[in-house]
């Protein structure tokens, strides 16, 4: 399946992949609005087998497949310094 990746002007390694190119309109605005402007990224080839950096590609097909995109957000750290940890209180 192709894929194409785009890159969000305004949230820092957050990713939509499109089933078809400049297809935004399959995108809900509640999704697209946040992202700000996108920047094609990337055009490949998705199998079940090919490996992602922080995706399953078996994922990303069936989110493309079902919905028409996929949204690849970053992963989130839990620092306890940040997140209510040690000294709060």
């Amino acid at each position: 399946m192709q894929a194409f990746v785009y890159r969000s002007g305004r949230k820092p390694d957050t990713y939509l992949y499109l089933r078809e190119k400049d297809a935004f309109a399959a995108v809900p605005e509640s999704v697209r609005a946040p992202l700000g402007p996108l920047e094609l990224a990337l055009e490949l080839t998705l199998t079940p087998q090919r490996k992602l950096a922080r995706a399953d590609a078996a994922v990303v097909i069936a989110n493309l497949e079902r919905l028409g995109y996929h949204l690849q957000a970053p992963p989130t750290v839990l620092d306890p310094l940040v997140a209510g940890g040690v000294g709060d209180g």
